[in-house]
């Protein structure tokens, strides 16, 4: 039996076509949020992503403190703990840490083992066990990359994939940290 074609033809764009399509111009466009200005700040504040950068920026310098810290315990370590203290450092700059802190930074990455960050108000506990430091220094980069994905959701695009990025290398570093072949 040959085949016919359907008696009614639709003429224009189907319903599943113009659902999504709304759908997706609503996507777009997004919701205004009133009186809240064009980036993301209330009354003349600081914006929710310049308080997100913020908020990464110290801790990757909490974690910059705890590498030296590391360090200072068990200079045996430097060579695997040294480029990825390094790492962190860049990712502290990348979140736009001040340039006082800058300096501060690179004279402690001159040499991590003999003096600690300045901006450390408490000494950072270290395990007198090497693996047990690298144990604890993998769960706090791994516990950071956590809350840096989580993060994502509440921050525009640039510093959401800035965060996803960072988030991914500190998930790297608890990976190195743990390996027992390294």
């Amino acid at each position: 039996m040959p085949y016919s074609p359907p008696s009614r033809m639709p003429l224009g764009p189907r319903r599943r076509t113009l659902l999504a399509s709304a759908a997706g111009v609503a996507l777009l466009t997004g919701c205004s949020a009133g009186s809240e200005d064009s980036d993301g700040t209330r009354g003349g504040g600081p914006s929710a992503a310049d308080r997100a950068r913020a908020r990464a920026a110290r801790d990757s310098g909490r974690l910059v403190e705890r590498y030296d810290a590391v360090l200072a315990a068990h200079p045996g370590l430097a060579e695997r703990l040294t480029p990825l203290r390094a790492e962190v450092v860049r990712h502290r700059e990348a979140f736009g840490e001040p340039a006082a802190t800058a300096s501060a930074t690179a004279a402690t990455t001159a040499s991590p083992t003999t003096s600690p960050s300045p901006s450390a108000s408490a000494p950072v506990p270290v395990p007198g066990d090497e693996k047990a430091a690298l144990a604890d220094l993998a769960t706090a980069e791994r516990t950071l990359a956590d809350e840096r994905a989580k993060a994502l959701l509440d921050v525009p695009g640039e510093l959401a994939r800035l965060l996803a990025s960072v988030a991914a290398a500190g998930a790297v570093h608890a990976y190195l940290l743990t390996e027992t072949g390294k």
